[in-house]
């Protein structure tokens, strides 16, 4: 069924519209979510439930009733997260995220996953708030920049912020111009009630791999930080740590303390390279942050390379085997 469908159903079945919200995938077609579902799942208050004379079976430990295309519970009923469509309301996509994940089926994998963005998006406190709704008041973000340069270190940071933090447009780093990275990083460092930066040299890289340099950088951001950690929300990697954490892929468009950290990491080492610029002007490091653009590339032709390039780096070992 499709969205207009789904309306004409909810027409038929001729229920008060204030006596059930429609839940689940029916709530997300009716949202623009999905494009269609083949049943309409709805939630009612206990006493209405008990009211209805549909058929019952159990499922996932809970009483439903059931008729035609209709399924209904009481346990999911909660009026104050619902949109409202056309007289009807509609469970909101946060909770149907919440649903869809507890639920877990193979099928769903995808849609959690976009479900899970599309809350963020809107609402990029939601994995501090869930936190925070526990008793966790001390949460970092971990993040790192400069996984892809042929030149320089790895740089991790660890940020934790008050929980009435506010910086409006504050997101992925890599999303925000020089200009405005820059007054958040002076932001983030004025209200954050912590802040480590780890980094990690080339030369370490070169002897354990960017992947491992990348977890150790992270580990050293956390040991620097200058205040307490509960857990720590971290984008996308694993770490062995003894605070629990959560891994976020896409943590740094998802959660506000990421993105924090994500800005950072990237001021830290963007400054890293405009002192490396400064000093060697032909590999317009100030413009390239090292990775290996066009006239970077250039350069290393021309040039050679220097101490701070990647070694274990495809252009920079082709470079050597070259000069052999």
């Amino acid at each position: 069924m499709n969205k207009i469908e789904i309306f004409q159903a909810l027409e038929k079945l001729a229920l008060p519209k204030d006596k059930y919200i429609v839940i689940s995938g029916a709530s997300l077609v009716c949202q623009d979510l999905l494009d269609e579902t083949d049943d309409i799942d709805l939630a009612c208050s206990k006493e209405f439930f008990d009211e209805l004379d549909w058929k019952v079976r159990v499922e996932y430990n809970s009483l439903i009733k059931y008729k035609d295309i209709f399924d209904i519970d009481y346990d999911l009923y909660d009026l104050d997260n619902t949109v409202e469509i056309n007289g009807y309301k509609f469970m909101n996509i946060e909770s149907c995220y919440e649903l869809k994940k507890a639920m877990n089926k193979p099928k769903d994998k995808k849609l959690i996953k976009e479900l899970e963005l599309k809350v963020c998006l809107s609402d990029n406190y939601y994995f501090e708030r869930k936190l925070r709704n526990t008793g966790i008041n001390f949460i970092a973000g971990v993040d790192e920049v400069g996984r892809g340069p042929l030149v320089g270190p790895v740089v991790a940071a660890c940020v934790v912020l008050p929980e009435h933090f506010n910086l409006d447009g504050l997101t992925d780093s890599k999303k925000l111009s020089e200009k405005k990275r820059e007054y958040f990083y002076d932001e983030i460092m004025r209200q954050a009630l912590g802040v480590g930066v780890g980094i990690i040299s080339e030369k370490v890289i070169d002897e354990v791999n960017i992947y491992e340099a990348t977890k150790m950088a992270m580990k050293e951001a956390i040991n620097n930080c200058s205040c307490k950690i509960e857990h720590v929300l971290i984008d996308a990697m694993k770490l062995d740590i003894c605070i629990p954490t959560t891994s976020i892929i896409k943590g740094d468009l998802k959660s506000i303390t990421i993105s924090a950290a994500s800005v950072i990491a990237k001021v830290t080492r963007d400054r890293m390279l405009d002192q490396l610029d400064l000093k060697y002007p032909m590999y317009d490091f100030k413009n390239n942050k090292g990775y290996p653009t066009k006239k970077h590339l250039e350069a290393i032709k021309k040039y050679g390379i220097i101490d701070e390039h990647r070694r274990s780096y495809g252009p920079v070992s082709e470079y050597l085997e070259l000069t052999k």
